[in-house]
């Protein structure tokens, strides 16, 4: 059930990431156009700048899912396995800590913006600009939940097949 759920929010964020990637080249693409031909778009810049927001939150999500963000697998890796139970247990409490902090921030700052709009699409609300800092949080932490199970066996060197917690040698050993 769960890597069902993994799966689909792994397409899900693909999918988005690869749908804001296309339309910010596009964007860009026109955008250069008609900069060349000395008739630039007003408004390029603002929704260049916010799709680009948009897709490293998204990005940053899917990067969580696979464990790919920021971290040190390789120092882990040399600690014996209590250490690298406790360095596991330590990042995610710092990760989880500052996401659900991004996210309540986010959030207030969404609040905040209630109201306002864009600079040059005026029919467009900010709060549309910036709902992707607490989204992009609180999907983050569910992709860091949801790939938890894995890392913890990975990096522990938990054995799925045995059921048994053992100790993981590198080939220097």
């Amino acid at each position: 059930m769960l890597f069902c759920i993994r799966r689909l929010l792994e397409r899900a964020l693909e999918t988005i990431a690869i749908v804001l990637l296309t339309i910010l080249s596009v964007l860009v693409l026109v955008g250069v156009l008609f900069r060349t031909i000395e008739h630039p778009i007003v408004w390029y810049d603002e929704v260049a700048s916010i799709l680009l927001a948009w897709l490293t939150y998204f990005g940053a999500a899917l990067a969580a899912l696979k464990r790919a963000h920021i971290g040190c697998p390789g120092i882990v890796a040399m600690l014996p396995l209590p250490q690298r139970r406790v360095a596991l247990t330590l990042a995610e409490f710092c990760v989880f800590g500052f996401f659900v902090l991004l996210a309540y921030t986010g959030w207030k700052v969404f609040e905040v913006i209630a109201g306002d709009t864009l600079v040059t699409l005026p029919w467009v609300p900010q709060q549309l600009a910036q709902a992707i800092i607490p989204l992009g949080a609180v999907l983050f932490i569910v992709a860091e939940a949801l790939s938890l199970p894995e890392a913890w066996r990975g990096r522990v060197g938990h054995n799925v097949a045995e059921g048994d917690i053992v100790e993981q040698t590198t080939a220097t050993e």
